[in-house]
């Protein structure tokens, strides 16, 4: 019994929330209550300036047209019934007789006429309004005859039976303008649509395809709201070109000097004395060259339609392989012994996966994982699920964590958090946005949590 009420409540929430997010919808809305209040004031005041303009200079007409009917009906004597129908039948009138010898009604099925029923005390029409100074309506449709016979006429309601058809008429005329204002407006408001996509595409990145033509040779404020949006797209295109051009170049430019201090560096004598300064130029040397390949992989990740190398790939191998690399690079701590928490689904699908890619986000999420997680109690986490038909990793730290207000920037480039996660701990705020453009370009999610307590970062690679 219920189900009517509440598809109704949620029919009237939909229909008010395309409402308040529609220009189109409240521009035909106020269309239509503006036509509708002034067919309003139309009618209403053509009314009342007309039933109250006419009757004064009406009155004179009216009374003698109706002493030419009474004296037609009466012929200087008795009324006659006969001559009474044929005004009826020629006149859209009634005619009532009372009297001594005749009392006789043209319609007796018809009511007595809103005229005389509704007639006021004062004498006027049943709207209130009074035939000059108050003079008396009687005077006007009753007319008494010599031998005592009272004659009262009135409008034939049936002939005006058609008079609801012009209300019909007038809604359907205000509807069709309705419908003509809406086609016009969608028309008018049309490129918006266009200006909107294409404003969205701009947003995701996407400007190899200006609004279209047809949307700027308007003369009016979309037309030029179109031409200014393809203008800025333009402009923040340049730019962005621009910046990846120059971190390009700066990139393959470093590579030659780098490669030559390390050689150079690594020429150098051993000694006692040079060893521990060789071996610190060493790790600068090889932080600088994977902060390079890093930025060199980001511009090629971030592209529209990333180049991906696919093939069959078995995750949990390669995950294994990878884990066995990163602690193998970790450096021993006589205190402590690092390790790495595998937790694996049996019977994970073969993906269809980029190797290295997949390498170098397993790598970066375990290397800041191990980062994060000294002095923890518990080792860091990697977890492999079914996911439908993909695979979801997910790699845990125990660690401080981060403020919640930072989590949305965690995956930005060259971001670092204030607080848990510094510069001194390493990285230049790289690895997890690398992560992400990794995942996105296999068509999989990225998101960062707060595990409490650590960090936990899932990526969810779809199957086919």
């Amino acid at each position: 019994m219920t189900d009517a009420p509440s598809r109704t409540t949620s029919s009237w929430k939909r229909a008010k929330h395309r409402i308040a997010h529609s220009i189109k919808l409240r521009m035909v809305l106020v269309f239509l209550l503006l036509a509708a209040g002034m067919t309003f004031v139309f009618f209403t005041g053509a009314q009342k300036a007309f039933s109250m303009g006419w009757r004064e200079a009406a009155r004179p007409l009216l009374m003698d047209y109706v002493d030419r009917i009474a004296a037609e009906i009466t012929n200087g004597g008795q009324p006659s019934v006969e001559r009474a129908l044929a005004v009826t039948e020629r006149l859209p009138l009634t005619v009532r007789i009372a009297g001594p010898q005749v009392n006789w009604a043209s319609h007796p099925g018809q009511a007595e006429s809103d005229w005389m029923r509704d007639k006021p005390d004062d004498g006027g029409p049943r709207n209130g309004e009074k035939w000059g100074n108050g003079k008396d309506w009687n005077g006007i449709l009753q007319r008494e005859t010599a031998d005592g016979h009272t004659l009262q006429f009135g409008i034939n309601e049936e002939v005006f039976v058609r008079r609801p058809r012009l209300i019909g008429y007038a809604l359907t005329s205000l509807l069709v303008l309705t419908l003509l204002a809406w086609l016009y407006v969608r028309r008018l408001l049309k490129p918006l649509d266009a200006i909107g996509e294409g404003a969205r595409r701009f947003g995701a990145g996407d400007f190899s395809q200006p609004i279209p033509e047809r949307c700027l040779h308007g003369p009016d404020e979309l037309g030029e709201l179109a031409l200014t949006i393809n203008t800025m797209g333009r402009d923040i295109h340049q730019m962005l070109e621009a910046k990846r051009a120059l971190l390009l170049a700066i990139s393959h430019e470093l590579r030659s000097p780098l490669t030559r201090a390390r050689l150079n560096t690594e020429l150098l004598p051993e000694s006692a004395e040079v060893n521990p300064q060789r071996d610190a130029l060493m790790r600068d040397l090889k932080e600088m060259a994977g902060l390079i390949t890093d930025l060199l992989e980001s511009e090629r990740l971030s592209a529209k339609h990333a180049a991906l190398q696919r093939e069959p790939v078995a995750l949990v191998a390669l995950a294994k392989e990878v884990v066995a690399d990163v602690l193998a690079r970790q450096p021993s701590r006589p205190d402590a012994r690092v390790e790495i928490s595998l937790h694996i689904d049996p019977g994970l699908p073969t993906l269809a996966l980029d190797p290295a890619r997949i390498r170098l986000l397993l790598r970066n999420l375990l290397d800041n994982a191990l980062r994060h997680s000294a002095g923890t109690p518990l080792p860091p986490e990697l977890h492999l699920r079914a996911e439908g038909k993909g695979i979801q990793i997910e790699v845990r730290d125990h660690g401080p964590g981060v403020p919640d207000d930072q989590i949305p920037h965690l995956a930005e480039p060259f971001f670092r958090p204030d607080t848990a996660r510094t510069r001194a701990q390493g990285g230049v705020g790289l690895g997890l946005y690398l992560c992400k453009l990794v995942a996105q370009a296999h068509g999989g999610t990225f998101a960062v949590r707060n595990a409490r307590p650590g960090l936990a970062v899932t990526v969810t690679l779809p199957g086919d």
